[in-house]
Parts: C-alpha cells; structure tokens; sequence
C-alpha cells in the first residue's frame, strides 16, 4: 500500500475516532448540552442548514466552514480576498534572515478566557508540521525551519526559503497549547469540543442534529452582533431548500436546481455568488490505463462540452474552466482552453497508435480506452456531472462509466470528478496539489516543468516575475494535463430577509467556504 493511502486511510481512522467522542461545550472543565437540536428562530439566533461534522480542528482538517466561527489567525481577508491583520496587528519580513516577524494584538484569550500568547502560535505550527497527526494542510507550512517567541506578543518564523504565500497561510486558527499539549490531536476529544478565539464559541454539539455557539465578548473584532449561531445538521439540499423555504432556518448553501425552487418564495433572496470552485475530471496517474497511456489525458479533454454541462448540471450558474488560477491575477489566459474539437482528440489517439475496434471504442494493442469516472455520491452535482461526461463520452469513442460511492479510493480508481480551487494567493491548492509527492496530489501527478514552475513562483516575492513562473505553470499543465477542467461553480445561499452583512461580491473558495468571514458584523432584524 502507498504511502499517500495510508495517510488517507489514517485519517479516516481520526474522523471515525472523533465520531464516538463525547461533545462538549466551549469550556472544557463544563459539561455539554444536549439541547442543541432545539434552533427555534429567534431575533438573536441565526440558523444555518450544514452538512454534518465529525471533527471540528483547523490544523488537522482543511474543509470546515465552521472553523471561521470557532478560531481566528494571525492574519484575516477582507471582503476582496486580501490578506489583513487578524489577531496579529501587524508583520513584517526579513530577507536576510528569512525571517518573518508577527506581532500579537495586546489582550488576546481563547473562548475559556486562557491569554493566547505567541507559544500557542508556535504550537499551532508545529502540530500541523508534526507527521504524526497528519494534516491535510502540512504542504503550506513545509519551508518553516525555526519558531521562535522573544515574549508573549512577538513570534519569529524562520523559513528555509522564502514563501510568497506565507502571510496568507497563517490566517490558520490558533489552537491552545494549554489543552492540547502532549495529547494526541488526531484523537482527543478537543476535536469535538473545540475552543478557539474566534467569534462564536461553542457552547453544545448534538451529534447528527445541531452545533450551537454564542457570541464570544472576547473576539479581537468585537463581539458579534447576532448573539447566538446554530448550525442544523442536514446534508441534503433539497431537504435544506426546503427548510428555508419553511422558516425552519435562515440560510443554507444549496444546488443550483433547488434554488429555482425557492428563488420565488416570499421572505427569501437567493444570493447567487462567484467562487474560485472548479470541478473536475482527475485522473489517477498510478492506474495501468494512464500510468501506461499519459497523452489520454489531453485527448479526453477535447471530448468533453463543458458548456453542455453548465446548462444542465448547474442551471448556467458557471463557468467555462481551463486554468486552476482562473480567478487569480496571475491567470494566463492564452494557455489551451481544450474547447471541445473531437477531430482534435482523434489526432492525438490516432498519433499514437490508437484505432476504432469493430464496436467503435478507442483500442491499442490490448488495451481499450475503458474506465470509471467516480464521484462522492453525497454530491448530486458531482454526480450529474459525472453521468454528463461519461455520456459525452461514449459518444466520442470512449468506453466510460459513471458510479458514485460513499468514500473515494484513490489508489485504485481511474478517476473521479474532483474539486478544488483558491480565492486567495495563488500559491494555494496549486503547490500542494501538483508538485510531486506533495501531500494534496492525491493522483500521482508529476510533471518537472510544473514543479520547477511553482517552486520558482512560490519562493519569489516579486509579482512580475511570480506572474511568469505561473503562465510557464500554466503552459506546462495544459501540455500535460493532470485533469480535464471542467468549469466554475457558483454558490447559492438561500437566506431568509433580515439577515444583513453578507458581501455578495466576494469571491468564495472551495464549497463555497468564505461566507462568514465578517459574520461578527451581520445583523438579524
């Protein structure tokens, strides 16, 4: 078994291990309140439809909506995206000693009024760089060498290199060392009984049914305007729709089909908001039929209408995709856009030794262009888009598949209909994902002039020239695709009236994440 796949499997191992853990309240010397599942709207109460949870760590866990409720970092995002002091007031950067210098805010404490000071910034760090519990964001912190606190305010970060994308890693929430130390994080209660500094704090967890927070007076921010947040577990859309549409919460993210639903209800507003999001065909470059075939990658690309499956899949709520820095100023925009041109895909094929058998398949040799597009089946869009292209495909040649399961198995899967995408420094979900062996290239994908590419634009702070080593980025995964892009999707929050705050115009990260970021400045009326 690879390497790779033991990390995954280690960390399906933590999430079942958190699952049976006893939930708590913010504090970890109270008891927990079974009496979250009760989320009765309520002028202070703002109630939001989620996916359920089983682990609640920034460090450990990439994909929580919930993470910028419960911790706040060093550094934050306005409402373009761009990084701004958080907990820390300020920064700056040594050259000559590689040597980033962060000053803390004066009187900072966690949700259980414990002082946060700078050895709880340099924990912070260090568990998410110790091998041992595997974090899924280990990629962004590899150059750090050194941490260092002259006092309580003040923490040196000594790197091996310079990192552009520094500052925006450590919007990361701080986790407090004094709970935490010598205990194993991948699987301590702390992963259900969080304690942050953000601004909301835990205060019950009814596992299955509902997390409630209340407004933390100690926030650097100020304290939150809305007094108390519930997130009510339900992992459909529809069902979430439909709770919007009833009252029963005040907002929820839901598909694009089910806000045609909803979007005409009286006391609702659809808030349809661009992401950095993309969607896509990722191939696994350790399975025989691509491992032994590496120009079938760039050949599929043609075969596939994009534009077909914006319309049908996500109602026209997305976009043509290309680029994994699609959104970021450092796109480059002449790279191949793989517009569909199945003459195009019948060159590559047949340049390299591929003919039609007597069913109309692709074949060579003893191998026949045959394979499964997979998709998580708690994803209706991933789903669907995986049945569109599977039928796409059959059309030009191919003999393709689509099934949907509860969990993916990367070692042994051909593809699968993948998701990632970054509204933030361009450094982000690109080294991690496609350098060799970095710890996100859950596909194998290993490419020089890639790795060369994004190293060079990673530890160069000069924005012209980060912009060239990104368009050679560019022009080197369109020439050797990992995936075949498929588009941009939009998010859909359906929100009930009275809620204000809410900045339509930023653009979100991946599943839509980024919405709260100003939540201690939102009203309910």
């Amino acid at each position: 078994m690879k390497k790779k796949w033991k990390k995954l499997l280690t960390l399906v191992m933590a999430f079942a291990v958190a699952t049976v853990l006893l939930a708590g309240c913010g504090s970890s010397s109270e008891p927990a309140s079974s009496s979250g599942s009760s989320a009765e709207a309520s002028a202070d109460t703002l109630t939001y439809a989620s996916q359920d949870y089983t682990a609640i760590n920034p460090a450990l866990y990439e994909h929580g909506e919930i993470n910028a409720l419960i911790f706040a970092g060093l550094t934050a995002h306005d409402e373009n995206d761009k990084v701004v002091p958080g907990m820390a007031k300020s920064w700056k950067w040594d050259k000559a000693s590689k040597t980033y210098t962060f000053k803390l805010r004066d009187n900072l404490t966690f949700h259980d009024g414990e002082p946060l000071t700078s050895k709880d910034v340099k924990f912070t760090l260090e568990a998410i760089t110790n091998p041992d519990n595997n974090s899924e964001i280990v990629s962004n912190y590899k150059d750090i060498k050194k941490i260092s606190c002259p006092d309580d305010q003040t923490v040196k970060i000594t790197l091996t290199r310079a990192n552009a994308g520094f500052p925006e890693y450590m919007t990361i929430g701080i986790l407090p060392e004094h709970l935490l130390k010598d205990k194993d994080l991948t699987k301590d209660e702390f992963n259900t009984n969080p304690v942050g500094s953000g601004p909301y704090k835990l205060t019950s967890w009814d596992q299955g049914k509902s997390i409630t927070m209340e407004a933390f007076d100690g926030y650097y921010g100020g304290t939150p305007k809305i007094s108390k947040v519930v997130f009510k577990i339900i992992p459909e859309s529809s069902s979430r729709a439909l709770a919007v549409k009833n009252g029963d919460v005040d907002m929820a993210q839901i598909t694009p089909k089910d806000a045609e639903s909803v979007k005409d209800e009286d006391g609702v507003t659809i808030h349809q908001m661009k992401t950095a999001d993309y969607r896509a065909i990722a191939y696994n470059f350790h399975y025989k039929l691509f491992k032994d075939h590496p120009e079938l990658p760039k050949a599929i690309s043609y075969a596939v209408d994009r534009d077909q499956i914006i319309k049908g899949v996500l109602m026209g709520q997305g976009q043509y995709a290309y680029s994994p820095i699609q959104k970021n100023m450092y796109n480059d925009d002449s790279i191949n856009h793989y517009e569909k041109n199945l003459d195009k895909m019948a060159s590559i094929l047949e340049k390299n030794g591929w003919k039609k058998n007597s069913d109309g398949i692709w074949a060579k040799g003893d191998d026949t262009l045959k394979f499964t597009i997979w998709a998580m089946a708690d994803d209706q869009v991933r789903v669907d888009m995986a049945k569109m292209c599977a039928e796409q495909l059959k059309k030009a040649g191919c003999d393709v598949d689509a099934q949907s399961k509860e969990s993916l198995d990367w070692e042994n899967q051909a593809s699968c209909i993948i998701g990632w995408g970054s509204p933030f420094d361009a450094d982000d979900h690109t080294y991690k994902i496609f350098t060799t062996d970095a710890g996100d290239n859950y596909t194998y994908y290993s490419d020089k002039k890639v790795d060369e590419a994004l190293t060079k634009a990673r530890t160069t702070l000069n924005s012209d020239k980060r912009a060239e080593y990104y368009s050679e980025f560019l022009k080197a995964f369109a020439a050797n695709p990992p995936y075949t892009m498929l588009c941009y999707i939009d998010a859909d929050y359906a929100i009930r009236d009275g809620i204000t705050g809410i900045t339509d115009k930023t653009v979100l990260g991946h599943h839509g994440v980024g919405v709260f970021y100003n939540i201690a400045d939102w009203e309910k009326k």
